[in-house]
């Protein structure tokens, strides 16, 4: 297939790289030019524009958030260029009322969108290990379905709109929050009662939490092994809002979510923005009078 990618970050790049492994005629464009050098090493094409990357059979983004493919223009003006009956497959993570937004956008001018956020550091997407989530017409899906399977072991279907796709992975990404949120404050609770953590977490993690989110973030809150981060402190917020969005428009809250966001804000204030995620461990240790 004639693919275009937006969006090389960390985890970006590591998906587009998987694509292009898989035989797949890829060009890319990016902000930042390092990222597409690189990839045009590995027989990529770089795109002067963001319009070329959208002359293909589809398009595959990654962007950081609502405001970030606003500012592409990927929510309007730029689809006005775009190859006849074009899929776009959004890998982000966006709030469910712009999923909405981008659905209704690329109807307009005949263009189909799908969400497709994945689950998966970028150690994980450099493997080809994602989890991916789609969301969307189903013959649309099923013509990317080759695409899914070089960049991750598992396609789940949440929908046949985009939204649910998006929601679903709201859904998922708190519960990672809510796990950072209560092995922090469980180690914290072990610390201040003299009692070793890392035997804490050893039992708890190959037996009743025998988890890769419970093992993995608790070697790395353990370690304070913050940087480089695999998932930024300021992500985790947005994750954080996307999740508290999502359920006001549902009629509920999320206590749990706003506890997460306080700390996430704190941590931030603390010029921690930039490391990754677990780091909110550091905040409750201080809360609770820790060094």
């Amino acid at each position: 297939m004639k693919i275009g990618f937006i969006g090389l970050g960390k985890m970006g790049a590591a998906i587009a790289q998987n694509i292009l492994k898989a035989g797949h005629e890829l060009t890319v464009w990016n902000r930042s030019k390092g990222p597409v050098g690189e990839l045009v090493k590995k027989g990529a094409r770089a795109a002067e524009s963001p319009e070329e990357a959208l002359q293909g059979d589809a398009l595959f983004s990654m962007l950081a958030s609502d405001a970030v493919v606003r500012s592409v223009g990927l929510d309007g003006k730029l689809l006005d260029g775009a190859a006849k009956g074009l899929i776009h497959a959004n890998c982000a993570t966006v709030s469910v009322d712009f999923a909405r937004e981008m659905t209704a956008a690329h109807e307009k001018r005949g263009l189909h969108y799908i969400a497709s956020p994945v689950f998966g550091r970028p150690d994980t997407a450099d493997a080809a290990k994602l989890i991916v989530v789609a969301g969307g017409a189903k013959g649309a899906i099923e013509k990317l379905a080759p695409v899914f399977g070089a960049i991750g072991t598992q396609t789940v279907i949440a929908g046949d709109t985009p939204e649910k796709a998006n929601l679903f992975k709201i859904a998922g990404n708190f519960m990672i929050i809510a796990a950072l949120e209560t092995m922090s404050e469980a180690f914290a609770l072990l610390r201040k009662g003299g009692v070793d953590a890392r035997q804490f977490h050893d039992v708890m993690s190959n037996s009743l939490f025998a988890s890769r989110v419970h093992q993995g973030y608790g070697q790395i809150i353990l370690g304070r092994h913050f940087e480089p981060a695999g998932f930024e402190m300021i992500l985790g917020l947005k994750d954080a809002d996307l999740a508290r969005s999502a359920a006001a428009g549902l009629a509920m809250n999320l206590p749990l979510a706003d506890l997460a966001a306080k700390h996430f804000h704190q941590a931030i204030d603390e010029g921690m923005g930039e490391k990754d995620w677990s780091a909110i461990s550091d905040v409750i240790a201080k809360n609770a009078g820790l060094g």
